[in-house]
């Protein structure tokens, strides 16, 4: 068992399951002979050549939309969009036709795509590539909308995402943390079933949910607390269909629940827990439901984009508030 990367344990999970799965086809801006902006899919064309690992056009409708062709043709498309921002061109074929497929011939057809892309800020990048769009994909019937935050769940996940026979799956890989820090990741594949959330830490005073890059900076507000409260840290990884039970149950113990998340506060999925929350573990809230989240404006550019962004302040103060409600 080797330690890798977020960065290194997708591409590791590309090789295994490409070499097994001769109709995955990776396609995208510069996945090919450059391995992607990121390196994700590194050595891929090396392995698989031309025809199974294509370097497209730059117009994401277009990969969009040949991908959902390749799906319902009975292939295993699996499309880059080179940054969160860029994935919005592709709605009108994600939302209107991925999706809809089994839907539209009645189960005789579905669209096991997989549209994955690097998403959230940390890197002080420009416009549009600092976007955390996941609203848009979980408000969309049909799509499962998956966040790995470690790399060995990042492995895990996207194996279980290329082995997903069904249904089109969003898969966003969050950037700030491809190459933050390294953990052990089994060699030979395993799958992490979607749908399953993961319990961090075991705690009795109240629940922090968290996905993505936020699952790291809410271990330190936890740690930099130093035991002052027990927390129970739930990371989603599948925000949707969510974990549901997970959630409310660790709720329902503990009576408090704070929700982290990058994208902006109004109508994010913070909202849709803390409803959650509120029709199935009233009774058992013991404070109102907290959001840390980023702000209704478009992400700040690199001067600004750390006040923009959780931090352990924001979280920590979360934290006290709910605690001494």
């Amino acid at each position: 068992m080797a330690v890798k990367t977020i960065a290194q344990a997708l591409n590791e999970a590309f090789h295994q399951e490409m070499q097994k799965n001769p109709k995955i086809i990776v396609l995208g801006e510069d996945v090919g002979k450059d391995g992607g902006v990121f390196r994700i899919t590194d050595g891929l064309y090396e392995k698989f050549g031309p025809e199974r690992v294509v370097d497209t056009p730059l117009s994401e409708l277009a990969i969009a939309g040949v991908s959902v062709g390749l799906a319902i043709g009975g292939m295993k498309p699996v499309c880059e969009f080179q940054f969160d921002g860029f994935s919005i061109p592709s709605l009108d074929q994600v939302i209107d036709h991925a999706t809809r497929y089994r839907n539209r011939t009645r189960g005789k057809m579905t669209c096991p795509a997989v549209f994955r892309f690097p998403y959230g800020g940390g890197i002080r990048a420009l416009e549009h590539h600092s976007e955390s769009p996941e609203t848009h994909y979980i408000h969309t019937p049909g799509l499962k909308v998956v966040v790995p935050s470690t790399p060995y769940d990042a492995k895990g996940l996207l194996t279980s995402a290329l082995r997903e026979s069904e249904d089109p799956v969003v898969f966003m890989e969050p950037k700030k943390i491809y190459r933050a820090f390294k953990q052990e990741v089994p060699d030979e594949p395993y799958a992490i079933p979607l749908s399953q959330a993961s319990k961090v830490r075991e705690g009795d005073d109240l629940t922090l949910v968290c996905w993505g890059a936020m699952r790291a900076v809410c271990e330190q507000a936890i740690d930099s607390l130093e035991g002052k409260y027990s927390v129970d840290l739930i990371d989603l990884r599948t925000l949707w269909p969510m974990d549901i039970d997970t959630y409310i149950n660790s709720i329902k113990k503990t009576g408090r629940v704070l929700i982290v998340h990058e994208a902006p506060r109004t109508l994010g999925f913070g909202a849709e827990l803390i409803a959650l929350a509120n029709e199935k573990a009233f009774l058992s809230l013991k404070a109102p439901p907290i959001r840390v989240t980023g702000y209704d404006i478009p992400t700040p550019l690199p001067k600004l984009e750390k006040h923009y962004y959780p931090d352990l302040d924001r979280i920590v103060d979360g934290i006290e508030r709910l605690m001494k409600f």
